[in-house]
């Protein structure tokens, strides 16, 4: 069986904590913004956005740790 190449590996999980903490900054600065300009509507739909995007995230990195053990 090919072992991974372990650098590789830290490679990809960097790049994808990178891309998710970008996603989840651009939620933060667009709640700042929306707040800023007292946008109720558009501020509750981001943050229901935001919540939703997180727990999608916490549910597959449950669903990869359980394949893995």
């Amino acid at each position: 069986m090919a072992r991974r190449n372990q650098t590789m590996l830290y490679d990809v999980v960097r790049d994808d904590l990178s891309i998710i903490r970008n996603i989840y900054n651009s939620f933060e600065a667009l709640e700042e913004t929306l707040g800023t300009l007292k946008l109720e509507e558009p501020l509750f739909m981001t943050y229901a956005a935001k919540k939703s995007f997180a727990r999608i995230m916490m549910r597959t990195a449950q669903k990869k740790h359980n394949l893995r053990n």
